[in-house]
């Protein structure tokens, strides 16, 4: 008869479809830390363990936030890691093969020595992002139209609890210029110019 050839459809649980999805996760260095540790939450200890910063991934305020945007990559630049190693790691942890050439072998050194066009006297603004983080909001849209409106010579101060790189990395491809001061381990302040 026709059509009975055809096999019959065949529907899964949400559940189930999310786990298949989140099960063929392929680690690389743009995978994102939220999407990593929710298709392998047993893998949050595994990276906590590669440097103390990555602790603060504890924090589910920060997880919904920093997490959603943060790379592998520019997490390994936060834990002072290098990012083939980190990732190859966490590929081991989940019986996917490990990364080799210098694709993969990328690791950007930020500006942490101060930069000749830093006067403290020209700090026109200054934004704490701790609260917001602490709130679970995302400070990066809210920095960056503050960069925008610099007039030359103007600068923004940005005070974090961690190096902020997703948004340090988007200042960088706009064409700002920056500069990283580590405070301490819960005090970073980064400083923006047009």
């Amino acid at each position: 008869m026709p059509g009975n050839s055809r096999e019959k459809d065949v529907f899964y649980p949400m559940e189930t479809i999310k786990k298949i999805s989140m099960d063929q996760l392929i680690i690389t260095p743009k995978t994102k830390i939220f999407d990593l540790l929710e298709a392998y939450p047993d893998l949050e200890e595994t990276l906590i363990a590669q440097a103390p910063p990555f602790a603060k991934l504890r924090n589910p305020l920060l997880r919904k936030t920093i997490a959603k945007v943060t790379t592998l990559s520019q997490a390994a630049a936060v834990g002072g890691l290098n990012v083939e190693e980190l990732v190859n790691i966490l590929r081991k942890e989940t019986g996917q093969s490990g990364l080799s050439g210098s694709d993969h072998n990328h690791q950007t050194a930020y500006i942490t020595i101060k930069p000749g066009w830093f006067n403290k006297r020209k700090v026109v603004l200054t934004i704490d992002v701790r609260d917001m983080l602490h709130k679970g909001e995302q400070p990066v849209h809210e920095v960056l139209s503050n960069v925008k409106i610099l007039k030359k010579k103007e600068i923004l101060e940005v005070i974090a609890p961690f190096l902020p790189v997703p948004l340090i990395d988007k200042a960088i491809g706009l064409g700002y210029k920056y500069w990283i001061n580590e405070i301490s381990e819960e005090e970073i302040c980064v400083y923006f110019k047009k």
